[in-house]
């Protein structure tokens, strides 16, 4: 597809949308833009634009669509996927100015939010009021909730609560050729016509650009129970996890990490004062949560019982609020941790939670064959588990060419699993050129009409999902 380009003019154009030191021409800025978290990436945009309005956000997209020129919807920049790469130049539309939290509605517990709120920021808010906002990626103290809405993000806290599409009612949308709809309405039960909210959730900003966003939210639990636990096999780990469900406890966490996992976060954040038995292969993070300690009690008693059939040690239970905050900084850190220890791709896979055990048994396969070795931990209560593949000592023709042929098998295990690609990271542009393998043609196709219909001239967030 040919896009237009960008000239003074239409430089000029946007100044007057949103003002001249919103609009960033020079490399420092375009450098800053031009990546988030996924791996080394790293494409320049054109221009960089900030609106801070819903008029802005529409002006500028009526004149793109005019000049058929790409726009790259940015958020935080936590992105895992390359999903906010500006990858074929034009602008980079970041919402860091879209930061109000406008209204909270106590009475029909609901908050409208505008995409550039850190996550963590508006669930401390809504917490003061005693409300709970439950969706938690690992760099909730970072990344915002339009990020969140556009990967359709999970977090530890998705096992028992759900994720992001569990919680929006709607949200106002500028389309790319700049009108503004809103996709639903504030109800929590909605049978009327398409459901054009939850089609937008997960779509990665390829099919317009949301501006306000109406989240439902629930009492906040006033009481949990930690406890950590090493087993003496990954794969028995795994096995537990679903044993746990069986027993009738639906844990508010439930995370694996191996011990490479747990080793490379010790050395990143520091001393962890974790004691760690030589035999121990990984271990379970798990939480239980609510209103009635003597109930989480219990729980966390039959939950013990189970553990001891799969080769468990000794469990660790977080007696202290700040021995919390350290094991689940712990977790949040292992992403961080292996990303500075080497270069590295990370796979978002997700499995049925029953087959999570197969998965690990059969990504360690994998990667003998192929000369890679991975850290693998995750949402091991939702069978979501990040695959981090470790460059190490290969060569830069094996990284580039061979390793692609595992992540591969990886996937195609995946599915044959019952399974799929992604849980919680998007496909954007790392992932795309395996969707054939989760889709046949109809699939993809019924999905690029959709894409077409939103975007006819395709200048939104182009190049991602779908492979060239």
């Amino acid at each position: 597809m040919n896009f237009g380009v960008i000239t003074e003019e239409i430089i000029n154009e946007l100044k007057t949308f949103v003002g001249e030191k919103f609009i960033l021409t020079d490399d420092e800025n375009k450098l800053h833009y031009g990546h988030d978290e996924t791996e080394d990436l790293i494409f320049k945009p054109a221009v960089v634009v900030r609106p801070s309005t819903t008029n802005e956000v529409s002006e500028v997209m009526k004149l793109c669509f005019q000049k058929n020129i790409p726009v790259t919807p940015r958020g935080a920049g936590t992105g895992l996927s390359g999903g906010a790469l500006p990858i074929l130049g034009g602008i980079l539309l970041s919402m860091d100015r879209f930061n109000k939290i406008i209204f909270i509605d106590e009475e029909n517990f609901q908050v409208t939010v505008e995409p550039g709120v850190i996550t963590e920021v508006l669930q401390n808010v809504v917490k003061e009021k005693g409300l709970f906002y439950p969706p938690d990626p690992a760099s909730k103290g970072s990344c915002f909730i339009g990020g969140n809405i556009a990967e359709n993000s999970g977090g530890p806290k998705a096992v028992k609560y759900g994720v992001v599409k569990d919680y929006v009612l709607n949200l106002e949308l500028v389309l790319p050729n700049g009108e503004v709809i809103w996709t639903g309405a504030n109800v929590l039960k909605n049978a009327t016509g398409y459901n054009l909210t939850q089609l937008i959730v997960g779509s990665e900003g390829t099919l317009g650009i949301v501006t306000k966003i109406v989240l439902r939210l629930i009492p906040h639990p006033t009481n949990d129970v930690l406890m950590l636990a090493p087993f003496s096999s990954a794969e028995k780990a795994c096995e537990a996890v679903n044993a746990i469900f069986r027993v009738g406890v639906s844990p508010s966490g439930l995370e694996f990490m191996e011990r490479d996992a747990i080793e490379l976060t010790a050395k990143y954040i520091g001393e962890t004062n974790l004691p760690m038995d030589e035999k121990v292969e990984a271990h379970l993070l798990i939480e239980v949560d609510g209103n009635d300690m003597d109930s989480l009690y219990k729980d966390a008693e039959k939950i013990s019982e189970v553990l001891k059939k799969f080769e468990c040690g000794e469990i660790l239970f977080a007696d202290t609020a700040q021995q919390k905050s350290d094991l689940w900084s712990l977790r949040r850190s292992v992403a961080e941790a292996v990303k500075m220890n080497s270069i590295y791709k990370e796979e978002d896979t997700v499995v049925p939670r029953s087959k999570l055990p197969l998965l690990l048994k059969g990504v360690k396969k994998i990667g003998k064959k192929f000369g890679f070795k991975s850290v693998c931990y995750g949402h091991a209560g939702d069978g979501n588990l990040h695959v981090n593949i470790m460059k190490g000592t290969l060569t830069d023709d094996e990284w580039n060419n061979k390793i692609t042929e595992g992540i591969r098998e990886i996937f195609k295990l995946v599915i044959e699993l019952g399974g799929t690609l992604s849980g919680e990271h998007g496909i954007g542009l790392v992932q795309k050129p395996y969707m054939e393998i989760a889709f046949n043609k109809i699939q993809l196709q019924l999905m690029k009409d959709i894409k077409k219909a939103f975007d006819p001239k395709g200048i939104m967030n182009p190049g991602k999902i779908f492979a060239d």
